[in-house]
Order: structure tokens, then sequence, then C-alpha cells
């Protein structure tokens, strides 16, 4: 299965998924199931299964065939190239290709000089007069091909410039564009490109990320630290006919072998395979050529020969195109299609499967819960009633005086389980503050001042390690706070299920230690940067502010997630306590209005244990229905059962999903 048709798979489980939880949703609205912890939660869980992204970052020196590839696996449908590949340098910024809906088919172009001005590139999104746009028509390929060539344009600038902007490095000269009789070197015209179109692909949520060579690569410290870090696979493009250069290894050892985060598939492709078929070469000549590239290029890497394959994109594309079965298999685009399916698509599903299960058990717990709460007080009820078979019009009385006592008994303490609560909330609001903004900036002084000192930044690296020590004792103290919390809560809890009757149960803490991981990744990230190659780069205040900014911006969101992991933490506890107060005090209305209904003799005793047995059965049936809608989200294989044929309509799809929710 190539990867195209197991994308398709997957966001027909995505639909099936958001489509089933929706309706399952206004299921327990309907029977009074959801609490405000659980419906936050599941919105969580419908928004992250709908909106899922998955970026493919494309990586390569200029001249191996990227954007070729590009063309090859995703865009074969035109009929013909779309991303602008030919001899020389094309894509010379960083282009991202997805799709929103609330913008029309267009590309925007980001000027090369806002690299000049020290804000950071995803302020920029949110200021669309500052880009360039181009209205794209997704229907004529050749008007789409032709703006796409945007991406490849040039500018002829000063060395000065060149300097200031970040393509021309004095202590690497070698590295440097030739200037031409006047003394100008070209540099890409744009800074970023960002191509919307409804291709079905980034309609269903795919992300591709084509970047150009070393040097744009290392200008933008955004591009490294943020952008290919989001992705989940790297496809990192050699050529067959050179093998591994050294410009190809400096990109692999500064931006992609860094990060050792296995959430990051990392595919190295061989492109160019045809220069190697010749009429003088048998086929097994070429192919011992390839291995032998295949296998030194591994080597040189230091990957297993198993995350190597070798394509012809160009010979893939054509073959697609002509519908040339045998050039294509030649071609190695197949095998390559089925790596990117395996190691992309099948670790997604996995990650969302778990996710997935772990949400929805999570809430057929609170669920069940309720339900056995109801069940309890029915049970009661009955009870209570039968002890008033044969009993007097006294008795019953006495027996209404006695629930009045216990709901006013029950309402006074009251005033104890909200001091449990504010003790609560005054630890929360202490965990809350090390995870909060104002701590991330304290935190990051030091880096910064080390940053802003003028000449060769003495001390950088030390700082920096001193500043990732600080975040890493934050996040140990918020889980330390976190597990005490914890232990306060099931205290409480215990406390007041044994005064009470309740069945309250503390919510495991968050679990924060993960946000480890992304702490270390995100040094690792950074650290080229801080090394004696990049001294003149990190003499250039713009640089230098371009690099806190990309740092501050990645542990902002690091530290986002995990406030808002504590902050539904808290909701879920105080949801649950919320929910068993309202079920008891509905509790005392219906046992009040049973009495009464005795007392006025409008309703006989036995009606009214034969009704609340009919209560208990429709509440056995609801919990039936509970696991078993809940077993539709979880217990189906994902791309299995749950995905639909491609000739299936999306009608009948949703007629089949409700049918087997009603």
């Amino acid at each position: 299965m190539s990867f195209n048709q197991r994308f398709d798979q997957h966001s027909a489980w995505r639909r099936d998924f958001a489509l089933r939880l929706k309706l399952l949703v206004e299921w327990m609205k309907s029977h009074d199931l959801l609490d405000a912890a659980v419906e936050s939660r599941l919105s969580r869980l419908e928004s992250q299964v709908r909106s899922d992204k998955i970026m493919v970052a494309f990586v390569a020196e200029f001249s191996r065939g990227k954007s070729e590839l590009i063309n090859a696996i995703f865009f074969a449908g035109y009929g013909r190239r779309i991303m602008p590949a030919s001899a020389g340098r094309t894509t010379m910024c960083p282009t991202e290709l997805a799709w929103n809906a609330d913008l029309p088919a267009c590309l925007r172009l980001l000027p090369i000089d806002t690299r000049l001005k020290s804000q950071f590139l995803m302020d920029w999104r949110d200021q669309p007069d500052q880009w360039v746009c181009i209205d794209l028509d997704v229907n004529d390929p050749a008007q789409l091909a032709k703006a796409l060539e945007k991406v490849a344009d040039v500018s002829r600038v000063s060395i000065e410039q060149a300097r200031a902007l970040g393509f021309w490095n004095d202590t690497q000269p070698e590295d440097n564009p030739l200037p031409d009789a006047d003394s100008l070197v070209e540099v890409p015209k744009w800074r970023h490109a960002l191509i919307n179109i409804a291709h079905p692909l980034l309609k269903q949520g795919l992300v591709i990320l084509d970047t150009p060579g070393l040097n744009a690569i290392g200008a933008e410290p955004e591009l490294t630290v943020s952008l290919i870090p989001q992705a989940q696979a790297v496809v990192f493009i050699l050529g067959v006919d050179t093998g591994v250069t050294k410009s190809d290894l400096s990109i692999w050892r500064e931006h992609l072998a860094t990060d050792d985060d296995q959430s990051i598939s990392r595919l190295v492709v061989l492109n160019k395979i045809d220069m190697l078929w010749d009429a003088l070469s048998s086929p097994e000549q070429v192919a011992a050529q390839i291995d032998k590239q295949v296998v030194i290029s591994a080597e040189i890497l230091g990957l297993p020969k198993s995350r190597l394959t070798a394509v012809s994109a160009q010979k893939g594309l054509v073959a697609k195109i002509t519908r040339n079965r045998e050039l294509l298999a030649a071609s190695g685009l197949p095998e390559l299609e089925r790596m990117l399916a395996d190691e992309i698509m099948g670790q997604r599903q996995n990650i969302l499967q778990v996710t997935v299960a772990n949400a929805i058990s999570e809430l057929r717990a609170e669920a069940g819960r309720v339900i056995h709460v109801r069940h309890r007080d029915l049970a009661e009820q009955a009870d209570e009633l039968r002890g008033l078979s044969g009993k007097n019009v006294s008795v019953v009385k006495l027996m209404r005086s006695r629930i009045l006592q216990e709901q006013l008994e029950f309402d006074e303490s009251g005033l104890r389980i909200q001091a449990t609560r504010s003790v609560h909330l005054k630890l929360l609001r202490s965990l809350l503050v090390l995870l909060g903004s104002t701590r991330l900036k304290t935190e990051l002084v030091e880096f910064k001042l080390a940053l802003k000192q003028p000449g060769i930044k003495f001390g950088l690296k030390k700082a920096y390690k001193n500043t990732f020590i600080r975040l890493r004792e934050s996040l140990d103290q918020a889980g330390a706070q976190s597990a005490e919390i914890y232990a306060m809560l099931a205290a409480a809890f215990r406390q007041v299920n044994s005064e009470f009757g309740f069945s309250l149960q503390a919510p495991k803490a968050p679990e924060l230690a993960r946000y480890r991981q992304d702490l270390d990744s995100i040094e690792r990230s950074h650290l080229q940067y801080l090394g004696v190659g990049k001294v003149i780069k990190l003499t250039q205040a713009d640089f230098s502010e371009r690099l806190m900014l990309a740092l501050a911006t990645r542990l902002r969101i690091v530290f986002e997630q995990a406030l808002n992991d504590v902050e539904l933490w808290n909701k879920s506890a105080a949801s649950q306590l919320d929910t068993q107060l309202r079920e008891r005090r509905r509790n005392f209305g219906r046992r009040l209005e049973a009495i009464e209904r005795i007392q006025d003799a409008t309703s006989g005793l036995d009606e009214r244990i034969a009704d609340i047995a009919v209560q208990e059965l429709a509440l056995k049936n609801l919990n039936v229905k509970l696991i078993e809608l809940t077993a539709k989200l979880t217990d189906t294989p994902l791309l299995s059962r749950a995905v639909f044929s491609q000739s299936e309509p999306d009608s009948a799809k949703r007629v089949l999903a409700a049918a087997e929710l009603a």
C-alpha cells in the first residue's frame, strides 16, 4: 500500500471516529452523564483526532532532486510537475504546503529582508499584509506550476547585505555564494513560502515541508529548532552519484542527527539512480553499484542499512504519469512510499490509538461512577420504602422528617467539603506558578543576558546548560507538587466517601515527567548554534535575537501543554465532586417526592417500589449501552472495521455510524 492510500485510510478513520465521538457525546448529554471535565476531555480528544496533522519534512542540499521527489510522491496526479524541479537550484526558501479552509488557494511569500528584524517567523504568519500573495488555480496545473516557480526567485545583493541576511560567513568562505563582476551575490528573494491548495492529501491533514540547502537552513534558527522537530518524518535526500558530500554531512550532523527523539522517523533517500543505468552495465552490475552506495552512505551517517532506500524520482514521476508499471518498479518509488506509510502512518496511528484508548477508558470510568451512584441511591430508596410496608401514617411522617434532617445535615457539611476544595486550590495555585509564563521568563534571563553581551559570547554554553537545569527543576518541582496534591485529594476523597457514601476516586496526577523529554530535545536542537563554528554568527545581534525567540517560543509551547494537563486534571477532580454532590441532592428530592406521594395516597407503596425497579433496569441498560458505545471507539482496530472502502459514499458512512449508535 502506498503512502497516499494509507493516508486516505487514516483520514477516513479520523472522520469516522469524530462522528462516532460526537454522537456519543450527544447520547451522554441526553442521559445527564456528561460533566464539565469529561466534556473538556472529549472535546480535546475530538479536536486532536479531527485536526491531526502529519508533517513530512524533505531536507537536502540543493540539486539532490528533492522537489522532484515531492512531485513524484504527491503530485503525479496533475500529470505534470507542480513544484519547480529543473537543473540547478530550485526551491530557494523553506516552503510549506498545507490546506487552510479559511483561506483561498494561494501562494504567500515573505520577503527576505524580514530577517533584518528580530521578529519571530511565527509572528509574521499573523501579519498577512507583510506577505506577497499570489492566487492559485488548482484546476489549472499549468497556472499552478507557473505560480509556484516563485519559490525559486533570487535577488542579487552586496556582500554586506548577504552577511546581514545570514548568507555570508567569513569563517567558512568555501560555503559562500560566488560574487559576480559587480561584487554582488545571489540570495533567496523570499524568507518563507506558504502554499495553500486543496490537494486531497493536504485537505486531510498532510503538511509538506520543503527545505532549501545548508546555508538557508543554518540562517533560520526557527526552521531547525521548531519546524523540522514538529515533523513526524524527515526524508533526507542524497545523490546516488555523489554519495554523502561534505555539505550533506554538515546538514545531517548539525540539524538532523542531533535529536534522538524516537517519535520522529528519519529516512534517507539516495536519488537519481537512473544516472547509473546505461547500456554497458547489466542490471546486476547497476544493482551492485547502488547497493554499494547505500552501504557506504549508511556507514557515514551512522544508520542501519534498512533506513536507506535508492530511487529515481524523475523516472518515478514519468512512470506514474505514463502509467508504466515496469518503469515505476525500477524507479524504487513504491518501496519508498511503503517505508513512508509504515514509518509515518503506522507510528502516528499507534500514538492516536493509545491516546484514544486512555481517554475513552477515563470517560467510561467517570460515567460509570455516576451510574453506580444512581444505582446505589435507588437501592437505598427501595430499602427505605420496603421498610414502610404495613406502617401507619405517623411512621411515614416520621420518615419524611428524618429525610429532611439528613438533607439539612448534608447541606451544613458542605462547608467542610468546600474547605477541602480550598486547600486543594491553594496547592494548585503554587503548582501553576511553576509552569506559568512568568516563571519561564525568569529562567531564561541568564541565557538571554549571555546572548546579548557584545562580541564573542564567553560562557554562553554554561548559561544555556544552567537554564535547562533550572527548567528541569521547575518540572520536577511541579511533578512533586502534583504528587502531593494527588495524595491530599485521595485522603480527602476517602474521608468524604466514608462520611457520605460517595464513590469519589482521585484522578491520577498528570505525567509531567514526559515533558522532560521535550526539554532534552529542545536543548539538543539548539546546541549546534552554540559551537565554535557559530562564533561569528552569534556576534550578530539579529541572529542572536532570532535564536532567543525560537527557543522561547518552543519552550512556551511545552510549558503551556504541561499547564493545560494540570488544569484538566483539576477540572476532573472538581467535576467529579460536583457531580456526586448534585446526585446526592437529587436523591434527597426523589426520596421526599416518594414519601409525599405515599403520604397523599396518590400512589401506592408497591407501585412506587415497582417504579424504582423499572428505573434500576433502565440504569443497567444505560451502563450496557455506555460500554457498547465506548467499545466502538476503542475495540475497532485502526484502519480495519472503522475504515470504509473508497467507493462507499460519505452519506452511507454517516447513516451506518448513526444506526450503530441508535
